[in-house]
């Protein structure tokens, strides 16, 4: 689909229709939406924390803001990792993305060290769920402590839903679960009726153990 066809309005609709768009590659103009057969979803009443993550997450290594460096998430995201050596996440969705930031339909988590972006996320928020986009990290296991403390804003804010797109590797540790289309659109569909849900409800000072008291709570 030619890039100028795709509005953030546009893009908000297919987040609520159960779709996402993709690039090919960082300059490609052309962008395609995906349907997944089966989609990568993290129960939120039962994310699992490994114990040495936890331990972790209590030091405070990193200073977790959120959303004060959008942008630079998700240029970070863009760039070859170990592993990945493209990208989709093309010019042209960074700009979208951002303009859905700006309207306050996306955030991003990001871990700071001495002053240094070294890890973060971003997704797309819409009444109670969220579409998590992408991932990044330059030192050890920022990025999973940025998904630590979404999953603890998502349970504070009253989300139901926590959508990766896809499972990896690296998200099977955290109790991700790969659903059926038709399971995932239902749960998409419930989701969107939590219109009361809000991104912002915790502290933007929350402490490590208050995050991974939340995710400990049950619903």
């Amino acid at each position: 689909m030619p890039h100028d066809s795709i509005t953030p309005n546009l893009l908000l609709q297919a987040y609520a229709s159960g779709v996402f768009p993709m690039a090919e590659g960082r300059d490609d103009d052309e962008l395609f939406w995906v349907d997944p057969d089966a989609r990568g979803i993290i129960p939120l009443d039962r994310f699992h924390v490994p114990k040495s993550l936890a331990k972790l997450v209590r030091q405070e290594k990193f200073d977790v803001k959120i959303d004060t460096a959008f942008r630079d998430v998700v240029n970070a995201c863009s760039m070859p990792a170990r592993g990945r050596e493209t990208t989709w996440i093309s010019e042209r969705i960074e700009e979208l993305y951002t303009d859905l930031f700006s309207r306050g339909f996306a955030h991003s988590v990001e871990c700071w060290l001495e002053g240094e972006l070294v890890g973060g996320l971003y997704g797309v928020s819409l009444a109670g769920a969220f579409f998590g986009e992408s991932m990044f990290h330059t030192k050890t296991n920022a990025s999973k402590v940025a998904l630590v403390y979404l999953v603890g804003r998502l349970k504070a804010g009253g989300y139901t839903l926590l959508d990766t797109q896809f499972i990896t590797t690296h998200l099977q540790q955290f109790g991700t679960q790969e659903i059926s289309r038709l399971d995932y659109h239902q749960r998409l569909e419930k989701a969107l009726t939590h219109t009361t849900a809000d991104f912002q409800r915790l502290s933007p000072w929350a402490s490590g153990e208050s995050v991974l008291q939340l995710i400990t709570q049950t619903s």
